[in-house]
């Protein structure tokens, strides 16, 4: 998911998301219903917080592909506007994702044991390619799309004195995202890194991280 991958780094405030794509391209080959539930919470977490910077309220119970179709819409695809064509074939995607997830999830309704063998049998490798390239498409488009129409504010500078210590918050929070690094008897936090190897890096993360808590609050 190398296009997702540069997508999020590009835009910082779906940094969150990389955990749904170190689940997938982990699970890939190994256990495909993994695959499909991190998958179909991808697309969930994404429409979501489009609705939500949009002002759109949400039920609560929207399909996946309900919930993709309302973020076309957040975003400003209108049901006559051309391109909702695309937007319809998108969420039908979705909505294949969310009934595989139901037909081969490993935590879905229950299953017996040799179900849960037998799970991952009906799809081959050429399949889940296609499935996992389609999902990734589907989220590059929503979140550019709404990128470009609702570009970040920057926030004010961070103070160039900034201390690494007084960034208690977002150091745990980038920590939590990419863990630690070994270097044979030495171990180092990402945030430690960043703050020495890139510091102008750091803070536009820093100051990306603070900003989005001021929204959420």
């Amino acid at each position: 998911m190398k296009k997702l991958k540069k997508v999020i780094e590009q835009y910082g405030r779906w940094a969150v998301l990389s955990i749904y794509v170190e689940r997938i391209e982990t699970y890939i080959e190994s256990d495909f219903s993994l695959c499909v539930e991190n998958s179909k919470a991808l697309l969930e977490s994404i429409a979501k917080q489009i609705c939500k910077e949009k002002g759109v309220v949400l039920i609560g119970n929207e399909s996946i592909n309900k919930l993709v179709k309302i973020s076309f819409e957040a975003i400003g695809f209108e049901k006559r506007d051309p391109i909702n064509t695309i937007a319809t074939s998108l969420s039908a995607i979705a909505q294949q994702i969310g009934n595989l997830r139901t037909s081969i999830g490993s935590t879905s309704h229950g299953k017996s044991l040799d179900e849960l063998e037998r799970r991952n049998q009906n799809m081959d490798f050429l399949t889940n390619e296609f499935l996992i390239s389609s999902i990734e498409i589907v989220s590059c488009f929503l979140i550019r799309n709404f990128e470009n129409e609702n570009p970040r504010k920057p926030a004010e500078s961070v103070d160039e004195t900034l201390d690494y210590y007084e960034a208690e918050e977002f150091n745990e929070f980038w920590d939590n995202l990419f863990g630690e690094f070994e270097m044979g008897d030495y171990s180092y936090p990402a945030s430690e890194i960043l703050f020495y190897v890139d510091n102008q890096v750091y803070k536009n993360e820093y100051n990306a991280f603070i900003t989005t808590e001021t929204i959420e609050e």
